[in-house]
């Protein structure tokens, strides 16, 4: 940003800030009066302070990317470094004592949390909801409200290994023909485990129809569970299925999972790209595509979106709106990519980006939906994550083992 325009931007704020405080100058001042407030401006260039909570894995990030923001407007901004575990239990703690920071970076699915303890602020996202994957301005949605600016996301997509097939399936029955056809030991493998694990599974049963909670059309999650009908059932026969077909195993772990395919044993493969790289440095030829239906409707994964929040308790909400129209700029978000390489948030930045494993996973999740923030959700993993299991290796009947896990789950919620 030029100069000029940061001077001009800084001049503005200082007035707007002037205005809200209420005071007027004096029409003349006296030599000594103009040499102290000459004085005052030198020593006091900068219009406001900020202060920014981040973990260890963005707050050198946050520190740089608010140098451009200070340039343009004068407004201090103080990153603090904080742990990700205890963050957002201390940002909860203090708000409402009128401590803690102006702002908090985290994943979306603490803004249930955060909002029904009332310690974070509404964010009007408007003007820059049609630059935003909708599934990034899903995951700040709480209610009909929106809160925070999101910039990064994350999900699981489909793995290949080039070296044993170039197949770009549809269907999971297309991929399963396909691996088979690599003559591999295994023709799909996915971490399930003996709790089960429905966040990798999610995208399969979302493609018949039966996500987690029913949505409103802003995609705002309600309480009520949408997989407890008829088509949560065909997933469930679904996963029996392929439990008896061996395509799903609880013996296999993450680990396992990962490693088998590193040794070729598996054409295909579910996870994220936190095991991409792994791949890469193991001299693997890989490809990201998308989660193939299983259930005839389109498998969408979860995603994890990152974003800024504000304090409900702030005193500098217009400092706040300044560095939240800053970060809603293509500049700022092509910054934090540059950054962080977390996947843009923005289409348009997304699609400027070079890494094409980057590239491949912001499609994928471009047509995920977020994971539920809502309170609610905590009720639901370790019913759900058994019961699949339990499934798979036979030990409940589909259609009455996923009835009983609703059930179970719908009366955890009421508690």
């Amino acid at each position: 940003m030029r100069r000029g325009i940061a001077a001009l931007g800084a001049i503005a704020l200082t007035a707007t800030l002037a205005a809200c405080g209420g005071n007027t100058a004096p029409a003349a001042q006296s030599a000594d009066a103009a040499a102290s407030a000459g004085a005052a401006a030198e020593t006091e260039a900068k219009v406001g302070a900020l202060t920014i909570w981040a973990d260890d894995t963005r707050y050198s990030q946050i520190q740089e990317l608010s140098e451009n923001f200070t340039a343009a407007t004068q407004v201090e901004v103080n990153v603090v470094q904080k742990s990700v575990d205890d963050m957002v239990d201390e940002f909860i703690a203090q708000v409402p004592t009128g401590k803690g920071p102006d702002i908090i970076i985290t994943a979306h699915d603490k803004l249930g949390q955060m909002v029904s303890n009332g310690v974070v602020g509404p964010a009007d996202i408007s003007g820059i909801k049609g630059k935003l994957a909708p599934s990034a301005v899903q995951a700040v949605t709480y209610e009909g409200q929106t809160y925070g600016v999101p910039y990064a996301l994350e999900s699981i997509a489909l793995i290949r290994n080039n070296a044993l097939t170039t197949a770009e399936p549809k269907t999971f029955d297309e991929m399963i023909e396909a691996g088979k056809a690599a003559g591999k030991e295994y023709p799909f493998i996915m971490q399930v485990a003996e709790e089960g694990d429905p966040y990798h599974m999610y995208p399969f049963q979302t493609s018949f129809g039966a996500p987690v909670f029913k949505q409103e059309a802003d995609g705002s999650y309600t309480s009520e569970l949408g997989f407890a009908g008829e088509e949560g059932t065909k997933f469930a026969e679904w996963l029996k299925a392929q439990g008896e077909a061996k395509v799903f195993d609880t013996a296999i772990t993450g680990d396992i999972a990962k490693q088998s395919f590193i040794d070729g044993k598996a054409a295909f493969t579910v996870t994220g790209p936190w095991n991409v790289g792994p791949f890469r440095e193991a001299g693997m030829d890989v490809s990201i595509l998308p989660v193939p239906s299983a259930g005839g409707q389109p498998a969408q994964p979860f995603v994890g979106v990152q974003a800024f929040f504000a304090s409900a308790k702030t005193q500098n909400q217009l400092l706040v709106n300044k560095y939240f129209e800053f970060l809603g700029s293509e500049e700022a978000q092509t910054k934090l990519y540059e950054l962080g390489k977390r996947i843009p948030a923005m289409p348009s930045v997304a699609a400027k980006v070079d890494d094409a494993d980057i590239k491949a996973f912001a499609e994928v999740a471009g047509s995920g939906v977020p994971m539920p923030a809502i309170p609610a959700m905590d009720a639901v993993w370790g019913f759900w994550g058994v019961t699949e299991a339990n499934i798979i290796t036979g030990k409940e009947a589909p259609a009455d083992g996923w009835m009983k896990m609703a059930e179970n789950i719908t009366n955890a919620i009421k508690k």
